[in-house]
């Protein structure tokens, strides 16, 4: 009888809140076409799959991964992916924490609105056209900054062709994307910061440096961690930034697992090493989300995930 009530009073709230449920519906399918069906594809792993050839091999694809012909450019590729991706993912944060506390500085609402409008509307660029704009702007030819170098003497830089420049010019163009959207967390974070501890601090004598120390920064914590580990489960994920900037001439700096991938399975045509590429991407995704979220109960004493 218990559990008959209890059902009903599942069934009445449904029924209460099912436009809530109505609005949900397309996002539930969506997520089920585009994450959870194309799991079934993971088997693929295991065979030799390709338009002419579909053969169970076990776990030759792995072997291949790791000992085989191809494993020279995967370890390169890992190599790549972690270096870009955790340099990335830390100055991300930094740099949006430190644009965040600025914007926090400004009083004027007009102009605070003016400046976040600013920084955040290259976030809404895709990357075909974002690189396009730096590509003409470091084009060793008539590009902006090679005219400048040209104007004090010096010889032009091509900059994404070079092994050197790549990385530095890679992770700017980034940044320059994606810092003014990453600051709306922590804007957000700082807004429930109680007042009264300002004005404690302040009649202390601390002033606005002393106050984002030992206030602000430590209440944002918390919220750079969960950033920290729920972006550490996409590290492995970079692709499409990657893609629309290499060429052939920085593979040994800008190749990726996603860019390796790509060869594999759509270039080549070799799906099934392709999928167990991916797998192994996958699975190393988890282990550091698994991990960090570890780390989290050690030093907050809780659960992120």
């Amino acid at each position: 009888m218990q559990e008959l009530n209890k059902r009903k009073k599942v069934w009445n709230k449904i029924k209460k809140d099912k436009f809530y449920y109505l609005m949900f519906l397309p996002v539930f399918v969506m997520t089920i076409i585009f994450n959870y069906i194309p799991m079934f594809g993971i088997r693929y792993a295991f065979y030799k799959f390709t338009p002419f050839k579909k053969e169970f091999i076990g776990l030759d694809n792995f072997k291949n991964i790791f000992f085989g012909i191809n494993s020279q450019r995967f370890w390169l590729a890992f190599k790549n992916t972690i270096i870009l991706s955790l340099s990335n993912l830390i100055l991300g944060i930094i740099a949006s924490v430190v644009l965040a506390l600025l914007l926090n500085e400004v009083y004027n609402k007009k102009i605070r609105g003016a400046i976040q409008t600013i920084v955040y509307l290259p976030h809404f660029l895709s990357w075909v056209v974002t690189a396009s704009i730096f590509t003409i702007i470091l084009s060793p030819q008539g590009g902006f900054i090679n005219s400048i170098l040209e104007a004090m003497g010096k010889e032009p830089i091509y900059f994404l062709t070079s092994e050197k420049w790549w990385r530095p010019i890679f992770l700017l163009i980034y940044r320059w994307k994606e810092t003014g959207w990453g600051t709306i967390i922590y804007l957000a974070a700082m807004t429930s910061i109680n007042p009264q501890l300002y004005e404690a601090a302040e009649i202390d004598g601390a002033g606005r440096w002393r106050q984002t120390i030992y206030i602000t920064i430590p209440a944002l914590m918390p919220t750079i961690l969960v950033v920290f580990v729920l972006n550490l489960g996409k590290v492995l994920n970079i692709f499409e930034s990657v893609f629309v900037l290499y060429n052939s001439m920085v593979h040994n700096v800008a190749d990726v697992i996603g860019t390796f991938t790509y060869r594999i399975g759509m270039q080549q045509a070799d799906y099934g090493l392709g999928t167990a590429i991916g797998l192994f991407k996958s699975l190393i995704a988890m282990i550091l989300v698994l991990i960090t979220n570890k780390v989290s109960q050690k030093v907050r004493g809780s659960d992120i995930l």
